[in-house]
């Protein structure tokens, strides 16, 4: 992924800064879009992922759609280049504004998740005489298999309608007479690894549309969310593997052949085609113990301090040696560290890291907390001039 002529032009810049490799993204898009349309699945990008404009566009230059978690999010998606029709909107908790947005631009569909909800964005399409689109989100109660603060599938988390809400939809229908409820929303979870929890999502969607079926609400669009995980220990040139994770479904679904089957990736998508490169501030001993401070922090790359996640490190300026190394930002807060226990090549002041697979929930978790700069950004096709891949889009 680096090469030497990478290398110097990096040492050239200003560090920390966010690096994204363009000519990855497109393989990673082609070869997603390709297994895709195998099955004539549609995709929207999950913007919350990474919400860089260039990024955005070249995703929906492919011909995705969007998954927006906020209005800013719709708003920026359609600035990008995509398409209403194509755009999702869920979240839980969506503000009166944010849902006429959704209305005014026409999008495809509002994914809902409490019947107060439902509510509002029925009177919302009373008001302005319209017919709304909502897809009724509902919380399967399917155990994710990863990290509680990304897991939206649980009874008790936040998210969704539980089945008694939708028996109490299915009973007041007649409430609803501005809305089109011809859509239902599964999500359960972000970086899962398991592809079994997908096939258990497979049996209780099962189930849902035949209930519904047997209560006259004829389901058109069935959106199952994302969560396909990507390989943080061994991330270079690492594409997920999206042909195992539709066959999934594929085989363990029961639709019918009008029905439409929608998917929201954002991590496979983007999260092994950025890096985060940053550089040696000082090299300490705390005790038995040798501490690199680098001048990236959890600013820049939220996801160790938050989630106690794992990011491959290598030292890209040293091949010499090796020893083990803690690794540190700058911030006066004690939950600043990269990793820790890590070996590295003997390392000095001045060297460049990499922290791998931050083009998924990097950029777009950054603060300027302590007043701090933010991270810059640059692609690949400018500091190399790459050649740029052919397009595949997607059917519809």
């Amino acid at each position: 992924m680096f090469s030497n002529e990478l290398i110097t032009q990096f040492d050239r810049l200003k560090t920390p800064f966010y690096y994204y490799d363009t000519d990855f993204l497109n393989k990673n898009l082609n070869i997603l879009i390709h297994e895709a349309n195998r099955f004539g699945y549609r995709l929207h990008y999950a913007v919350k992922a990474n919400a860089n404009s260039r990024i955005l566009q070249i995703i929906s230059d492919y011909g995705f759609g969007a998954d927006c978690v906020s209005g800013n999010e719709v708003q920026k998606a359609l600035e990008n280049g995509f398409k209403p029709e194509k755009i999702v909107f869920a979240g839980v908790g969506k503000t009166d504004e944010e849902l006429q947005l959704a209305i005014d631009k026409k999008i495809f569909c509002v994914n809902c998740e409490s019947l107060q909800e439902l509510e509002i964005i029925n009177s919302l399409a009373e008001i302005c005489n319209k017919k709304v689109r909502v897809a009724l989100r509902i919380n399967p109660d399917i155990d994710a298999q990863t990290h509680a603060y990304i897991t939206t599938g649980l009874q008790y988390n936040k998210f969704g309608l539980s089945l008694q809400d939708v028996d109490y939809i299915i009973k007041n229908k007649e409430k609803y007479s501005n809305l089109l409820m011809d859509g239902v929303h599964l999500h359960i979870g972000s970086q899962i690894t398991n592809l079994k929890v997908f096939r258990d999502l497979c049996g209780v969607v099962n189930n849902v549309l035949h209930y519904l079926s047997q209560n006259n609400i004829n389901i058109q669009h069935i959106n199952l969310g994302g969560g396909l995980g990507i390989d943080y220990s061994e991330p270079e040139n690492q594409i997920p593997d999206f042909q195992a994770y539709f066959n999934v479904f594929y085989q363990h679904l029961t639709v019918k052949p009008w029905q439409e089957i929608h998917f929201e990736p954002g991590r496979a998508v983007i999260g092994q085609a950025g890096a985060l490169i940053t550089r040696v501030l000082y090299v300490k001993e705390n005790g038995s113990r040798k501490t690199i401070i680098v001048d990236a922090g959890f600013t820049d790359l939220l996801r160790p301090a938050l989630y106690q996640a794992k990011h491959k490190i290598k030292n890209i300026s040293s091949e010499s040696g090796e020893m083990l190394y803690d690794i540190a930002g700058p911030l006066c807060e004690t939950a600043d560290y990269f990793g820790k226990g890590l070996l590295l090549p003997e390392t000095k002041r001045g060297d460049l890291l990499v922290i791998y697979s931050a083009g998924a929930y990097g950029e777009v978790m950054a603060s300027q907390y302590n007043l701090r700069q933010p991270a810059g950004k640059y692609f690949s096709d400018d500091l190399l001039k790459s050649k740029k891949h052919k397009i595949s889009t997607l059917k519809i």
